[in-house]
């Protein structure tokens, strides 16, 4: 579920870990989106995202306190330099136009860390080994990217139909026809102004 600082919330599924991140912030206007203040905020977001349970407070299935995520105050300025990285990268890929160096370097960066390890509990459930770091998390994200913009759904990236929206996400549906980044939010409004469009014209 995606907040708006408007108070409004809607379905939005971006289809990749690493576009999950891009809605909490961003370079230029976009900073009006800002969620990633401290550490809490970040071990939140992974809380929430499609990453398996066990990541925030608490831990996960049989994992005890021990397993939640440790995030520093520099690790969340980290989070915000690969987040607004990741929305250049993949907004210069939708546009055909080539990476900036920067963001690269930013991204190969984070990937080059050890990423979050995953384990296999006596009851057969998947939990996080103990000692996962904000480090862990980015590069976890950034690896998720790499795989995205090298994969076989690169050329599905796209930005929201719906104008004044730039929320991205990749198509992984199999016709590959989605439109909007959310039917019930953009996708709903589209929908409102074509009917009333055709009233209009059906009126005149």
């Amino acid at each position: 579920m995606l907040r708006h600082p408007d108070g409004s919330s809607f379905r939005f599924d971006p289809g990749a870990l690493c576009l999950e991140l891009l809605p909490t912030g961003g370079p230029g206007a976009l900073a009006y989106f800002e969620v990633l203040h401290e550490p809490a905020d970040l071990v939140r977001w992974a809380g929430e995202s499609r990453l398996p349970d066990g990541l925030g407070p608490g831990g996960g299935p049989g994992s005890g306190q021990g397993s939640a995520l440790v995030v520093s105050a520099g690790e969340v300025a980290d989070a915000r330099l690969l987040r607004d990285a990741l929305w250049r990268l993949a907004e210069d890929h939708v546009a055909g136009n080539p990476p900036g160096p920067d963001d690269l370097a930013t991204l190969n960066e984070a990937a080059a860390r050890p990423p979050l390890t995953a384990r296999l509990t006596p009851g057969r459930d998947r939990e996080w080994a103990p000692g996962g770091t904000g480090a862990a998390l980015l590069s976890t994200v950034a690896r998720d990217a790499v795989d995205l913009f090298t994969g076989a759904y690169a050329h599905r990236i796209r930005t929201c139909g719906a104008h004044g929206c730039r929320l991205l996400f990749v198509d992984t549906s199999r016709p590959g026809r989605r439109r909007w980044c959310s039917m019930e939010r953009c996708g709903n409004r589209h929908k409102v102004r074509a009917h009333r469009a055709r009233r209009t014209a059906a009126d005149a």
